[in-house]
């Protein structure tokens, strides 16, 4: 059967990489080994946290589905970092781990060009360097013209427990175990990774009254721009707080060599920062106690996800580790801990665009290539789908800069630096983190999601609607002086006595850190919604930090339209240092600026380069 786009694996990265072809006109099949585990979370059901959170709106903006999917299916939501600046704010949700996998499926069968098919790959067909299409385990072939494959854990994957270990899947499935060995023949550099899940608890059996309260945010919150809350805020699920101790570190400590990681029975690199419980007791061993929470995972099964306990401890020594918490003395473990290995690519094999360097119109999306975690999963499983569907109709590639967001910092990072362990998104890695925010990233691109065709008319109109609603009370605000004797005397008060009836302009007193928008509304003469107040007040008071970061991206534009021909030979370069030759022949950077970010490519050698090529190349080619 002839497909125009086929997605393999449907994991987050799947679905929305599947959904962004269909919804772009294209016939494309997501291809997976078992329907019911379409947007399956194996470990804990959260969506959103810490620079996660500002992904899926960022997903949401492009017009994926992570975010509407989540606002329908969660338990819990809230704000994190609530008391801080605006650059590290980020939503985070606990989804209905039934509920969010039914209503992500009911979404896709709502692309009249998408088929679903239950079905292993086992191969790719190749010819002249290009992808033609995939063979499943029973022989079966589909033709395509772009492949996407996002097979997430299940490459050779492996469960440990101790010094056991059993090929498959997270739910005991059936692992792909050649694909690979394809990928790996065709000249692809296979590393191999490891990440883990932690108990599951019955809550009948833990003492909750020992244990600290968590609950949602009275604020009704949204990850999608085009949706109301549509739940209680007084009627979320409770999450608890709990902490490792000192007998917790002492069981862990004496067992260390019974663990999959530190018995010598792992091939696989771990993550740095969602490490396994006793990776956390080893590296930070100074600390008294680490943070834990007990976090349910749906409405219509009981079990607690054990949060920050992930190990590949034996049974036996997760139950001693487990009952020596505090409020879990007497726990029942519903389902155990396991470590997961798996094969993924080497990421700067990858351009920019997603696309690999080695076979034409063939996509990689999600764990594959090195990254852990749904969110980060997804947002590149968006971008392969719509740059598959750019492909096949000969337009340029989307390609999101560091400054204009979280994802394009994600992918950005992985072909240009690459990895060897799971990737994880963090605000630190974002240079330009306060433009790149949770309140507007609908402005930053849901225009490129409206030209690719995933976002519709009536959504765009919204957008104009509020840039025009952002504008008209940014020009309130700095028009309008109010006399002193006219404020309230709250904000008489902020502002001192004075000598005579002053006027104040309403922009530069909301710079006052003492003074809030909600001060000035009855100042205004039209009024707006929250979202567009939140919105100008904070570019109104970090109206300096911004104008400053705009400045430093500045200076990277002017760097990413510094163009390095495809063709270059690195070789010719005289005087350019061995490291960077290589790795700037390895990763073959597109501008300048890509090239700034290799490591091993010092200051000299971007210098040596840029004279190259205005020597060598036309001004047109190196500085359009």
């Amino acid at each position: 059967m002839q497909y125009d786009i086929i997605v393999v694996g449907g994991g987050h990265a799947g679905c929305e990489a599947a959904n962004a072809s269909a919804r772009q006109g294209f016939k494309t099949a997501l291809i997976t080994a078992n329907i019911k585990n379409i947007a399956d979370m194996p470990c804990n059901p959260s969506i959103g946290g810490t620079a996660k959170g500002i992904v899926v709106r960022e997903i949401d903006a492009l017009g994926g589905l992570m975010g509407r999917v989540a606002d329908i299916s969660h338990i819990q939501i809230k704000m994190l970092n609530s008391g801080k600046g605006p650059a590290v704010k980020s939503l985070r949700a606990q989804g209905d781990k039934v509920l969010y996998p039914q209503n992500m499926l009911k979404a896709l069968k709502e692309n009249e060009t998408l088929d679903i098919i239950e079905d292993m790959i086992e191969d790719i067909c190749v010819e002249n360097d290009t992808v033609t299409g995939v063979i499943t385990k029973n022989g079966k072939r589909y033709d395509c013209k772009c492949l996407i494959l996002t097979t997430g854990t299940y490459l050779k994957s492996k469960i440990l427990i101790g010094s056991t270990n059993k090929e498959e899947g997270p739910h005991g499935e059936e692992s792909c175990k050649f694909l690979s060995d394809k990928l790996r023949s065709l000249g692809f550099e296979i590393q191999r990774l490891k990440t883990g899940t932690p108990q599951r608890i019955d809550p009948n059996t833990v003492d909750f009254s020992k244990l600290k309260e968590e609950c949602g945010d009275p604020t009704p919150w949204t990850f999608s721009f085009d949706l109301d809350p549509c739940y209680d805020v007084n009627n979320q699920r409770k999450c608890y707080l709990v902490y490792t101790n000192a007998e917790t570190h002492r069981i862990i400590r004496e067992n260390l060599t019974k663990s999959a990681m530190y018995g010598g029975y792992a091939e696989g690199i771990g993550p740095r920062y969602c490490p396994s419980i006793e990776d956390k007791i080893v590296r930070f061993a100074d600390k008294e106690k680490h943070q834990l929470f007990l976090e349910p995972e749906s409405n219509f099964y009981p079990d607690l996800y054990l949060q920050g306990f992930s190990t590949s401890m034996p049974i036996d020594v997760q139950e001693k580790m487990v009952h020596s918490l505090e409020g879990l003395e007497n726990a029942k473990i519903l389902k155990y801990a396991y470590a997961i290995e798996y094969d993924a690519i080497n990421p700067m094999q990858l351009q920019p665009s997603l696309e690999t360097k080695l076979i034409k119109n063939l996509f990689t999306a999600g764990q594959i290539n090195g990254t852990s975690g749904y969110e980060e999963a997804a947002g590149q499983g968006i971008i392969a789908g719509i740059n598959a569907g750019r492909k096949l109709k000969d337009e340029e590639p989307l390609i999101l800069h560091r400054n204009e967001a979280y994802i394009g910092v994600l992918i950005d990072d992985l072909v240009t630096k690459g990895t060897k362990e799971p990737y994880r998104l963090l605000t630190s890695r974002a240079e330009y983190r306060l433009l790149l925010r949770h309140d507007n990233a609908d402005l930053r691109l849901r225009k490129y999601g409206y030209e690719s065709g995933l976002i519709n008319d009536e959504q765009y109109q919204r957008l104009k609607k509020k840039e025009e609603d952002i504008a008209s009370l940014e020009n309130e605000l700095e028009s309008t002086t109010i006399n002193y004797n006219d404020f309230s005397n709250n904000i008489q008060q902020i502002i001192g006595e004075v000598s005579d009836n002053t006027g104040y302009n309403l922009k530069y007193l909301l710079k006052r850190p003492e003074i809030k928008i909600n001060d000035l509304k009855n100042y205004l003469k039209h009024t707006y919604s929250d979202e567009i107040y939140n919105i100008v007040e904070i570019s109104i008071k970090y109206e300096g930090y911004i104008a400053k970061t705009y400045k430093e991206v500045e200076k990277l534009l002017k760097l990413e339209s510094k163009k390095i021909p495809k063709d270059i030979d690195y070789s010719k370069i005289k005087n350019l240092a061995s490291e960077a030759r290589q790795k700037l022949a390895l990763v073959r950077p597109q501008t300048i600026a890509q090239a700034t970010r290799i490591s091993g490519v010092n200051p000299v050698d971007i210098s040596i380069l840029s004279i190259y090529l205005k020597k060598e190349y036309s001004k047109d080619v190196a500085d359009e």
